[in-house]
């Protein structure tokens, strides 16, 4: 993936290829870095998700969360 920004002096912009993109499907994005707007989404944790799963489905997430944090603890 190539990524640039840049200021533009002029309305044109020569845009160059790089030879691996050839033939490949690609998209081009022009935007004003001012006009993104980053959104602030709050993180979710395992309560926002409380009374959403059924007690059997809790059961097993718990159970393989807790598994994946004893793989942590393992010697590699």
């Amino acid at each position: 993936m190539t990524r640039t920004s840049l200021i533009p002096q002029q309305t044109d912009i020569l845009l160059s290829i790089p030879s691996k993109y050839t033939g490949k499907r690609i998209e081009v994005l022009l935007c004003s870095v001012e006009e993104i707007i980053e959104e602030n989404t709050p993180k979710m944790t395992i309560a926002d998700f409380w009374g959403k799963l059924s007690d059997e489905s809790a059961k097993e997430l718990h159970h393989n969360v807790n598994l994946m944090r004893n793989e942590w603890e393992r010697d590699i």
